[in-house]
């Protein structure tokens, strides 16, 4: 027998996706700020914890609306309530957490190695 929920979540799926993509845009913001205060204060005295502690709440955003728009895009393609979020949340969760690992990494890199070393062109 199929499952066919009688109220698909559609709305939560657009939220979904509208938190993750006004987060997204706070990140890039926040990030921008970041990288102009290092080529302003061009001295070592800048921490990286404390980039990374002004990129938690955008990226925690961001992590909300990725698992709300993969829980509720899994419901509508049929799966019951439990196993969609039995699905979701650890891929979510695991996904964005290797991000931001990645990206206190990236940042430390680049405040230790200087900008032009991120370069992939040449």
């Amino acid at each position: 027998m199929y499952y066919y929920p009688a109220q698909p979540p559609s709305l939560l799926l657009i939220i979904g996706l509208l938190i993750a993509l006004t987060s997204g845009f706070a990140l890039s913001g926040t990030l921008k700020v970041i990288v102009q205060q290092w080529q302003k204060n061009s001295t070592e005295d800048s921490k990286s914890p404390s980039s990374l502690r002004q990129l938690f709440v955008p990226f925690l955003g961001i992590t909300g609306g990725v698992c709300l728009f993969l829980c509720s895009g899994l419901e509508i393609f049929g799966f019951p309530s439990f196993l969609a979020l039995a699905v979701g949340l650890p891929i979510s969760f695991l996904t964005c957490l290797l991000v931001w690992l990645q990206l206190g990494s990236m940042l430390t890199f680049a405040q230790r190695q200087g900008m032009q070393s991120l370069d992939l062109d040449s």
